[in-house]
């Protein structure tokens, strides 16, 4: 008798958590903290260490003016307007108790990709962890994991897989056929970037596979689960290794 409430509740909260208005409520925490650590863990600001995605933004908000930080917040909060406009009917319906059971959602995702992957990608997981972040203090490391999380599911998943869907949409007519190539070139180019810079690791083929994996599964989150929770699993994997490897 309780198993049609159950699965009704099911339903509301993987529809509501689907939505814009979640995913951008649950990634403020994830650009907050990224930024309070940068701050505390790297305060000459001569040597900051930031997430290549980042940088690239802020990059391009530097020329608008010096303080790239404001302009950075100021941008967000514009967003959080639109957002908060566009989902304004949703505003009453917002659960509280979901955010949680988002984070816990994540949790389970980035535990059962780090176990597959990496039985996939054999002995991978050490390789990974040591090649960039062996020099970096602890809290540069939980920096970047909170910061990768954010920026890079911004860039990758939601511009880079946006803007492939919508280009195959006049190539490719098959739906489906769409969201695999789009998924799958944009995993492509996720791997890839880690090669690349000051910073980059030293390419190897089993890092590249395992990149890939993983890039392809948080397209996946991305698609049927949303931004927020793709850069939520992505940010958990990432503190995963910094605690555990």
């Amino acid at each position: 008798m309780s198993e049609a409430p159950s699965r009704s509740r099911l339903k509301s909260y993987f529809n509501s958590t689907h939505t814009l208005l979640y995913s951008y409520l649950i990634s403020l925490p994830l650009l907050l903290l990224y930024e309070i650590l940068i701050f505390v863990a790297q305060p000459d600001t001569e040597q900051v260490v930031r997430i290549s995605v980042d940088v690239w933004i802020k990059t391009l908000f530097s020329y608008f003016g010096q303080d790239v930080l404001s302009i950075t917040l100021i941008f967000v909060a514009l967003i959080g307007i639109f957002v908060l406009y566009k989902e304004r009917n949703k505003l009453g319906s917002l659960k509280a108790g979901y955010f949680m059971t988002m984070l816990i959602e994540a949790s389970a995702y980035a535990f059962i990709l780090a176990l597959l992957i990496s039985t996939t990608v054999s002995g991978l997981l050490q390789i990974a962890a040591y090649q960039t972040v062996e020099s970096l203090s602890t809290l540069q490391q939980l920096a970047l994991s909170l910061g990768a999380g954010l920026y890079e599911e911004l860039f990758f998943r939601v511009i880079l897989v946006g803007l492939l869907l919508l280009v195959l949409k006049y190539m490719v007519q098959t739906k489906w056929l769409r969201f695999a190539l789009a998924m799958v070139i944009a995993a492509l180019l996720f791997s890839a970037v880690h090669y690349i810079g000051d910073l980059g690791d030293t390419f190897t083929l089993s890092s590249f596979l395992f990149r890939f994996l993983f890039g392809l599964a948080l397209n996946a989150i991305y698609i049927f689960r949303g931004f927020g929770m793709a850069a939520w699993t992505h940010a958990i994997y990432d503190l995963m290794v910094v605690a555990f490897l």
